[in-house]
């Protein structure tokens, strides 16, 4: 099962599910939130969810997936959907992003006498579901979904609690402020109101910054381990975190963990034949290991850089010496990891996990997903600094995506602290910029699919000036003009 294939696998999910809250439990409405280890957590309103609950709707979708009703896709202009809607009488939601939408045309699923919204394909017929679950899971409950490279099976659930916690925490203040979904941050725009928004929005990020450095000096820990997948910032989050620690009487000392790669000739391949410059045997940790002890230990040392062109590490008089009112702070995919700094005890690091947990939604049924907000972040980027495609950087995102599953985000609940440095307004920014790559790649190109499916999902945003966005924040990493490196 591809990427594209599981999402119309998992709408498909999603709109049964629907259908049978919909005959059971009319009065219920429904909340697609977050994604957790290939399932997606979900909240009712109007209903408490218990354990009869969750049995009469599974119950009920299996029934609907074992009659294999067909799922019919209608269209209609935005005059005719408003109609329709008001005759309905339904939910404000759906009315919502008819007016955020735009398309002329508004698309509508109908099965039997259910209908609803998705963005993207759904499957032909209700028996393309073969594999799922639903169990409760703190106030909500869970739909699982099969991995795509077991589509015959569910793997087993890993627990995220800390993740579904931050989701929540962020959640709860996108509520506060009123700003939950595209109507609502697209209404924001229209009336002039972004600029309170933003300094709201980056004011959070300066408030959760200062307090994992008061963290990390009560703490009294010495390696400031971070780690987080690709485009969530990392890099500007270091810098502001030295900030934060400064105003607590602490130095810090950057380390970088690319610096500590093995030889290109002893550089694991994976199965296609290519090096695996993202698997942790890619890493000298023996030397790593060895460096960081005599660090801690007061001794000066020596750091290696490593030479990409070349592949290999030099040395060119860079040294390193911790002091007593330093602390050092290594940025790497890996810093996670157990076995990446497995020499130093644990009492002595603390772990941060970086990633652009989005909770802004597109409707009820319709998330966005922080993948998606990090693939264009990367898109953006790959264009302005490396002069890449945006062809080039959707070719390379399969592999690069492949290496977060694997080395990632199964170590992303070992962190003493989550950072989500998602910004509720940040699409509307990167609107501006993606667009015209996007329109870019050619329609007879592998990726163009993928492409217009972006570019159909990022139109749904209103465009936010850049000259609103300040110099020190995250999303400058991405559109420049910042004031860390850029």
């Amino acid at each position: 099962m591809d990427r594209d294939d599981l999402r119309i696998y998992v709408r498909g999910l999603l709109y049964i599910m629907g259908k049978a809250f919909d005959e059971t439990y009319k009065e219920s409405k429904i909340a697609v939130q977050y994604a957790l280890s290939n399932a997606l957590y979900c909240e009712a309103k109007n209903i408490e969810i218990t354990g009869q609950v969750i049995s009469n709707i599974k119950n009920k979708m299996q029934e609907i997936i074992n009659k294999d009703l067909e799922i019919r896709k209608v269209s209609m202009t935005k005059e005719e959907a408003e109609e329709f809607y008001k005759k309905e009488q339904t939910n404000k939601g759906r009315l919502q992003l008819i007016d955020a939408k735009q398309k002329e045309n508004i698309t509508l699923y109908y099965c039997e006498d259910y209908y609803n919204y998705f963005y993207g394909w759904m499957p032909k017929s209700t028996g393309a579901i073969k594999v799922f679950d639903i169990i409760k899971y703190n106030d909500g409950f869970l739909i699982r979904y099969p991995d795509r490279r077991t589509p015959d099976r569910l793997e087993e659930f890993k627990e995220n609690k800390k993740i579904l916690d931050t989701f929540k925490e962020y959640e709860d203040i996108n509520k506060i402020l009123n700003v939950n979904t595209i109507y609502n941050l697209n209404t924001i725009i229209k009336e002039d109101k972004i600029e309170d928004l933003i300094i709201t929005a980056e004011a959070l990020h300066e408030k959760k910054i200062a307090e994992i450095a008061n963290k990390i000096c009560e703490s009294k820990r010495r390696v400031i381990l971070i780690a987080g997948p690709s485009s969530s910032g990392k890099t500007t989050f270091a810098q502001r975190l030295g900030i934060q620690l400064k105003l607590n009487r602490i130095t810090p000392v950057t380390l970088s963990a690319d610096n500590y790669f093995v030889e290109r000739e002893n550089t694991p391949k994976d199965e296609f034949g290519n090096y695996d410059f993202e698997c942790i045997e890619a890493m000298d940790l023996e030397l790593f290991n060895k460096q960081l002890l005599d660090i801690l230990a007061g001794n000066e040392v020596e750091v290696p850089t490593f030479n990409f062109k070349e592949g290999k590490k030099e040395y060119t008089g860079n040294k390193v010496k911790l002091k007593e009112d330093q602390v050092l702070i290594i940025e790497g995919i890996h810093c996670l990891n157990p076995k990446f700094s497995e020499l130093v005890e644990e009492d002595k690091k603390f772990k941060v996990y970086v990633s652009a947990l989005t909770v802004l939604n597109v409707d009820y049924y319709n998330r966005i997903s922080t993948t998606d907000n990090r693939i264009i972040r990367r898109i953006v980027r790959d264009s302005k600094y490396r002069s890449h495609k945006a062809i080039d950087t959707l070719k390379n995102w399969y592999s690069l995506s492949r290496g977060e599953e694997k080395y990632i985000f199964p170590y992303q609940e070992n962190a003493d602290y989550i950072f989500n440095s998602s910004l509720v307004y940040e699409l509307g920014v990167l609107r501006n910029y993606i667009l015209p790559l996007l329109e870019e790649i050619d329609e007879n190109s592998e990726e163009y699919k993928e492409a217009r499916r972006l570019r159909d999902f990022i139109s749904y945003f209103e465009p936010i000036p850049e000259e609103y966005i300040p110099r020190h924040s995250i999303i400058r990493e991405f559109i420049g003009g910042g004031c860390f490196y850029r």
